[in-house]
């Protein structure tokens, strides 16, 4: 029985921001080599400049795409596959551009067709700019629409892991007016399933889910809104009770999220990016772990942004990233 730890891609990120010194210290972490061989996907001469900046030791293994296969694939060490996506001469670390968009996006393509050929058991991504992506004319909000693009995958949400609390999305980076007409029965149906599917994998049988309405007081009998509880909301719920999913809702998500609603709870089912984003990030801001349900491979993400007033400063904390790499080892294991 092979009981090595798995290796766990760790793409970098945008470069300009926080990601190259999470990744470096990742590399060397006890909590995170005791659970996982991280290898990270980015550009090893980024990652020498930054540790040289912060005094972090350099990688000590580093890999070409080419020889990726033959040689780190089967390696027991940690290291960087190298992928030189940009020139370096105009890059200033904090300083989001176009260059440092496509970069962070290539480090993703390749994670995502690794993990495809099961070369790499999981992906977990460092954190990018959605500025950067647009200005590459990349199109795409984020990495949860990327890694569903790539891996064909119909059926699939986010997630927001802490021990805190636990959130699933039914629509995700979309502005607030376009939540309702991107609301179905079936959509929210599909988040439920994937949610109680993943906390069977983390935390055992029959969990319990709450599911938040999308008005104040939860639509108050149709008093706000258009309905959206009894038309759209409330049908998923039932035909998710006749699956045996024990589910709870629609809750108003004023009160849902109360101390006494969390110890009962195993995940809240949130209609919209912010609903569930500001609890998790309240409660577990430097713990909380993205993941996406529903795709072929296993990927989990750090629950912050590229922070590039703090980049390359060693002001990084890497408590999420270490989460993630956790999360993604669980899941490549379960």
């Amino acid at each position: 029985m092979n009981t090595s730890p798995p290796t766990i891609a760790i793409t970098m990120g945008d470069p300009a921001g926080v990601g190259p010194e999470l990744c470096l210290r990742a590399l060397t972490a006890p909590k995170v080599r005791e659970v996982c061989r991280p290898i990270i996907i980015g550009d090893a001469q980024i990652l020498n400049r930054c540790a040289h900046q912060l005094s972090l030791p350099k990688p000590e293994h580093v890999w070409e795409l080419a020889s990726w296969s033959q040689e780190g694939r089967h390696a027991t060490s940690s290291g960087v596959l190298h992928i030189p996506a940009f020139t370096q001469d105009s890059f200033q670390p904090g300083q989001i551009t176009a260059e440092t968009g496509r970069a962070s996006f290539a480090y993703i393509e390749t994670a995502i067709a690794l993990a495809k050929q099961a070369e790499i058991a999981a992906v977990t991504t460092g954190p990018i700019s959605k500025e950067a992506l647009a200005l590459a004319n990349i199109p795409f909000p984020g990495h949860t629409e990327i890694f569903a693009t790539r891996t064909a995958s119909d059926r699939w949400c986010m997630m927001q892991f802490a021990p805190e609390i636990v959130c699933t999305f039914v629509t995700v980076h979309v502005g607030y007016a376009e939540v309702p007409q991107l609301l179905s029965v079936e959509r929210i149906l599909e988040v439920i399933e994937l949610t109680a599917d993943a906390m069977r994998r983390l935390k055992g049988p029959d969990p319990v889910l709450v599911v938040c309405g999308l008005n104040p007081h939860a639509g108050e009998h149709g008093l706000f809104g258009n309905r959206e509880e009894e038309r759209l909301v409330i049908p998923a719920i039932a035909a998710a009770r006749e699956q045996g999913i024990k589910v709870i809702g629609p809750l108003p998500a004023d009160t849902a999220f109360i101390p006494e609603r969390r110890r009962t709870t195993d995940a809240f089912v949130c209609l919209y990016h912010d609903q569930g984003h500001i609890p998790v990030k309240a409660l577990a801001f430097d713990s909380a772990v993205n993941t996406t349900l529903g795709l072929p491979i296993v990927r989990t993400s750090v629950d912050h942004g590229t922070a590039c007033d703090i980049a390359w400063t060693g002001q990084a904390r890497p408590d999420s990233l270490y989460a993630a790499l956790r999360l993604a080892a669980v899941l490549s294991n379960s």
